[in-house]
């Protein structure tokens, strides 16, 4: 399994789960009724130093899965600006 990330990116990873465990331990703790602060704050500094390391990632290219739904969406919302009596006067008799 070939990883192409930089080391900065994959370093970035690591403190990001290890913030998440961290995390779950103070949650754990709290559940248990011996709240233990540490586990926040150090949970917090590696989530922090994460996020400051995987923002270096390049963003992935679009896929454009649902550009066929965008498309009629556009085409749907064009077609109510032009009128046509969609429903004005339905109800009047006579």
């Amino acid at each position: 399994m070939e990883n192409d990330d930089p080391i900065e990116v994959r370093m970035g990873t690591f403190f990001v789960v290890m913030g998440m465990g961290i995390f779950l331990l103070f949650v754990v703790s709290d559940v248990a009724d011996k709240v233990q602060f540490d586990y926040f704050f150090l949970a917090m500094i590696l989530l922090g130093i994460g996020y400051y390391f995987r923002r270096k990632k390049a963003r992935p290219q679009a896929a454009n899965r649902f550009s066929w739904l965008k498309s009629a969406w556009t085409k749907m919302r064009a077609g109510r600006g032009k009128g046509g009596g969609g429903g004005e006067g339905k109800d009047k008799k006579g």
